[in-house]
């Protein structure tokens, strides 16, 4: 008997319909709970698109009504803290071990709150993203606008990713030139205006176009100066020290004499054998020792070992952002590099290139030592133009303390890449805008509350204590309580008995000081006490390892 075609059809539909739902129960669905896979492309667009286009015109339109008050960002970080950090972590990287694990994985919020209005901001924090780990938040309005404003100053970290640097190519092909600062002006006007009066942009001055840049009076005399005001061509630094150059045909030479800034006093200047490592390749007189190998390629925008010429005195735009004759042509990002946008390494490199001690790998250069990184421009691979000075652990020198904390000045960027934060994508810019801040050192913050951006009491980065002061046992907003007093206590070298903050950020007991001579913050402070009476309080803290402070 022939089946009727119809109920062939559906004969056939059924077994299709069956085979498939075995081979969706055998191949598909095994797994297909899992929010271990990462979402595919084509799901993150979608889902970024419904997310865009689900907000209300109306709640899209909000702005938020706190403006910038300090202490609404600082009530937004505490809430941020407590309800958000568990999965979008500290920085809103996502990098966490909830966040982590979730499908779909919480997003970087610093990309995407940056094309989000506060309205949008607002509706997400208060009603949620379904099927995704974001709750509904029943806050206060004023709390979600707190915590508007704050997701919008998120610590400034680096991308761990190790992407190749974006920028001007290898050897500045056709086209690729630097163009000076003042080509950055006319867009950038405000960064411009910052910068123009950072020391970055005037450590070195010709004092015939800038009379007020010699700090001594050199009418009055003393033994160690031997020149006048019409001898100086360049007068270098002012914060700690300055120092003062000749120049003798196309090369310029440091006086023997230079200016102690905190103690208002003269100095002698030659670096003796067994410090810098170049002291015996060259000869013994400043007046054989041009600045142009030695300093003049962190103090100026390209200078040219060949010509020795320079685009730019001082530390100018392009000495951080690399050539920008095409930028100037073609306002781009990618005609540009900007450190922010780099991975982790290259980003900190921007300033290790200058502020760290070490030589070229093909020392000599035509016949001349050099002792800062010839040929590398931004968008380049530092560590094929740089060695960071060696050490041997145990050993104190010129540079190091025996547990290779640096021993001396711009020596930062030994000590970083040594540390914690370094390895957890934290990047010189998270703490310091060389733009131009109002704040010591170029800060972001007041050194007293630059920290509190990545830490706080019992935040995802510790201090694991109720409060600042229950973590140093010293009164809140004394000295003691600050944190750069133990993890970045000064003890790095930079003329006589002037010191600046280390940036290792490792906290240096007293047994160490005895062990080894690394000074130590509490004996720093506590000068008329002794190493044993600060070990001894130290271990009376319970708070503390007392197997870490016997090291």
């Amino acid at each position: 008997m022939i089946m009727p075609r119809k109920a062939m059809v559906a004969a056939i539909a059924v077994v299709a319909m069956f085979s498939g739902a075995v081979a969706l129960y055998m191949f598909a669905l095994p797994g297909f709970s899992s929010a271990r896979p990462q979402p595919p492309e084509i799901e993150v667009a979608v889902a970024m698109w419904l997310l865009r286009h689900s907000v209300p015109a109306t709640a899209r339109r909000q702005h938020n009504p706190l403006g910038a008050d300090a202490a609404d960002v600082a009530a937004g970080r505490d809430l941020f803290r407590q309800n958000c950090e568990i999965c979008h972590g500290y920085d809103g990287s996502g990098r966490t071990r909830i966040g982590g694990g979730e499908y779909p994985r919480p997003p970087v919020l610093r990309s995407l709150i940056a094309s989000m209005t506060d309205g949008e901001i607002f509706y997400h924090i208060r009603n949620g993203i379904r099927n995704t780990g974001m709750p509904a938040w029943t806050l206060p309005d004023q709390q979600v606008w707190q915590l508007v404003l704050y997701v919008r100053n998120l610590p400034k970290t680096a991308s761990m990713a190790a992407d190749p640097p974006a920028g001007p190519p290898n050897g500045l092909a056709v086209g690729w030139r630097y163009a000076g600062s003042e080509s950055c002006k006319t867009c950038h006007s405000s960064i411009y205006d910052r910068w123009k009066k950072t020391p970055m942009a005037n450590v070195v001055r010709d004092p015939r176009e800038h009379p007020d840049a010699i700090i001594p009076d050199l009418s009055e005399a003393d033994p160690l100066v031997h020149f006048s005001k019409d001898d100086i061509a360049f007068v270098y630094g002012g914060i700690w020290k300055q120092r003062y150059f000749k120049k003798a045909g196309d090369d310029y030479f440091p006086f023997p004499a230079q200016w102690d800034v905190t103690h208002h006093m003269w100095r002698p200047y030659f670096v003796k054998d067994g410090t810098d490592w170049w002291a015996t390749l060259y000869p013994p007189d400043n007046f054989q020792r041009p600045t142009g190998p030695l300093c003049d390629g962190c103090h100026s925008v390209n200078y040219d070992i060949n010509t020795k010429t320079v685009t730019e005195w001082n530390v100018g735009c392009e000495r951080c952002h690399g050539p920008g004759s095409e930028h100037v042509k073609r306002r781009t990002r990618e005609t540009i590099v900007n450190p922010g946008r780099l991975d982790y390494v290259h980003a900190n490199d921007t300033c290790i290139q200058c502020h760290s001690q070490g030589r070229p790998p093909d020392n000599p250069i035509d016949g001349k030592y050099y002792d800062w990184p010839v040929g590398f421009h931004m968008g380049l691979n530092l560590s094929n133009f740089w060695r960071l000075e060696g050490h041997q652990l145990g050993e104190t020198s010129f540079t190091h303390f025996p547990d290779a904390t640096a021993h001396k000045n711009r020596m930062q960027g030994n000590d970083f890449v040594q540390s914690l934060m370094y390895n957890r994508g934290v990047a010189c810019f998270s703490c310091h805008d060389v733009h131009g801040t109002g704040n010591a050192a170029q800060l972001r913050e007041p050194p007293g509350e630059m920290c509190f951006a990545c830490h706080g009491p019992n935040a995802q980065n510790g201090p694991h204590s109720a409060s600042i002061a229950e973590h140093t046992h010293h009164k809140a907003g004394s000295a003691g309580s600050q944190c750069v007093a133990c993890h970045m206590p000064k003890i790095e070298e930079t003329i006589a008995d002037v010191t600046v903050h280390a940036h290792t950020f490792r906290f240096i007991t007293p047994a160490e000081t005895d062990a080894y001579k690394i000074p130590n913050a509490c004996n720093i402070c506590h000068s008329d006490k002794s190493t044993e009476w600060a070990g001894a309080v130290l271990k009376s803290w319970r708070d503390r390892s007392p197997w870490r402070m016997d090291n």
